[in-house]
């Protein structure tokens, strides 16, 4: 298996990417090579000076970089030897199972939605996030920014998205899933929610426990919570701003911790024809490598055919 990395992609790049992607290899399986993609005059010395060899990798050269502020789709056009274009070009040939980016996330969006498209049936894909809970397993969210409108039978499919992700690649069994809404009552919410409910909980794909309320985030009630992007991102979010505000006042808890996104690395897109994982933009190394684990595992899981086989 071959995953690509934009080496160059990430506010600190390419030096925090090139120890990321050090610290990666040293974990991942050995049938795995990662594949660096960027401008090798670049992070090849960045790389020797860390003490790791070239040959340890697969270098793919790619001299244009495109930057945070950049328009994605513009760049995307004018920018075809970008490591991000380079990538989904790839990716797009199956030259590699899975490509992550902690660059400019609109080009990454682009990127997929051009060149590896959604699966056949998949209305919309959507981005999940990992949730830790009290008891010390962990939960997902989706959508958390993708889609900031959605329709009723677009959150149908999040649940099927989020059901399938919990169970082949957090090896979660029966995952059950729930409707984020402002009451447990199925009449209760917006127009929305109550039309995502009533199909929701007719469905035989995943296993639907109803709603739950925002004091569910973190408790065990639900494995798989499903919302539309704008709740989602708003929800991710605070979760950040609580978990710096506890760092910044020194408070030290265990649970809390957790909550660092350096933990998990990227944001896995679902519902692609391939895999792609999305990295914050001031990712650290520690930071980086977990984002290239959670694209080996989430390739490793063969979810886009699992995903085509449920469907059909």
């Amino acid at each position: 298996m071959r995953i690509g990395i934009d080496i160059m992609g990430g506010d600190f790049a390419p030096g925090v990417t090139v120890s990321g992607a050090i610290q990666a290899q040293k974990v991942l399986p050995p049938d795995t090579k990662l594949v660096l993609i960027g401008n090798k005059d670049v992070f090849l010395p960045l790389l020797t000076a860390q003490g790791a060899s070239p040959d340890q990798f697969d270098i793919v050269h790619a001299p244009e970089v495109i930057d945070m502020g950049e328009h994605p789709t513009k760049a995307i056009v004018k920018k075809p030897r970008s490591s991000i274009a380079m990538g989904f070009q790839m990716l797009k040939e199956n030259a590699i199972a899975g490509f992550a980016s902690a660059g400019n996330s609109g080009a990454m969006m682009v990127g997929a939605m051009y060149s590896v498209k959604t699966i056949p049936g998949i209305i919309r894909p959507a981005a999940i996030t990992t949730l830790p809970k009290e008891n010390g397993k962990v939960g997902f969210l989706l959508d958390v920014g993708i889609n900031a409108d959605c329709k009723h039978d677009v959150l149908h499919q999040f649940g099927i998205l989020g059901s399938l992700f919990a169970e082949h690649v957090y090896k979660i069994n029966v995952p059950r899933v729930g409707l984020l809404n402002i009451g447990e009552e199925e009449e209760k919410g917006s127009l929305l929610a109550q039309a995502a409910h009533k199909i929701m909980k007719d469905t035989p794909q995943y296993k639907f426990i109803g709603n739950v309320e925002g004091r569910d985030l973190f408790n065990d009630k639900a494995d798989v919570i499903v919302s539309d992007g704008f709740t989602g991102n708003v929800v991710l979010k605070q979760a950040e701003s609580f978990y710096e505000l506890i760092r910044k006042r020194g408070i030290r808890d265990e649970y809390f911790d957790r909550f660092n996104y350096e933990n998990y690395g990227g944001t896995p897109v679902i519902g692609l024809n391939s895999t792609v994982v999305i990295g914050h933009g001031i990712s650290n190394e520690t930071a980086i490598k977990n984002m290239i684990l959670i694209t080996q595992e989430t390739a490793r899981a063969n979810l886009t055919e699992k995903i085509k086989n449920l469907l059909a």
